[in-house]
């Protein structure tokens, strides 16, 4: 029993164990949220910013064969891909739990995204400017599914910023969605963008 004890303890004091856990009379709300884009936004990254959890990531190395799908103009540093999803979870106020999945990017494995998506409240819809075209496909699927989302535009270093309006008179986001910039790599702005997914989902979810 002391042993039980003692564990427990130790376990209580781990950063990445949250109060809920460890009290059983709590219900935190508990909701799935989609990270969405094209090949190479930053999705992968956005997840592992926040997640209080080692994310799960199903990375794998880019060989030759892809070199003909995947376009690496705007990053040719890349050597890995993500081919399956990523997953992470961030707890919000102790009442609210986020759980994060990444979409891949490429088109070959967007079959995927209808497993992925499902009974998810919202999804982020990631975008880099130097590449804007690439998240169409994901702006029309959330579109067509009726997906409450919001467009997170990723600021590389060393490219042009540009404005709220800019980005959705480029991509045609209608009004009522709420447009970002932030910086994949820093908690505090990916932070804010699921914050503002929520709020959003909340205002156009009906009662």
């Amino acid at each position: 029993m002391d042993f039980a004890v003692s564990d427990l303890a130790a376990a209580a004091e781990d950063e990445n164990i949250q109060p809920w856990q460890n009290d059983h009379t709590r219900a935190p709300i508990a909701t799935k949220i989609v990270i969405a884009g094209g090949f190479g936004v930053g999705k992968t990254t956005l997840v592992g910013s926040v997640s209080e959890i080692t994310p799960l990531q199903t990375e794998a190395l880019m060989t030759q064969a892809s070199e003909e799908t995947d376009d690496l103009t705007a990053t040719p540093e890349k050597q890995t891909t993500t081919v399956a999803m990523d997953f992470g979870r961030i707890t919000l106020d102790d009442d609210l739990v986020l759980y994060l999945f990444g979409t891949p990017g490429q088109q070959r494995f967007w079959f995927m995204w209808d497993d992925l998506v499902r009974g998810a409240i919202g999804a982020i819809v990631m975008a880099d400017t130097r590449r804007l075209r690439d998240c169409f496909p994901a702006l029309d699927y959330f579109e067509s599914c009726q997906i409450p989302y919001v467009v997170a535009v990723n600021h590389f270093e060393g490219t042009p910023s540009y404005e709220v309006d800019d980005v959705r008179e480029a991509l045609t986001v209608p009004p009522h969605v709420p447009v970002v910039i932030m910086d994949a790599r820093e908690r505090t702005p990916v932070v804010e963008s699921l914050l503002a997914l929520v709020g959003h989902a909340l205002d156009v979810t009906p009662e």
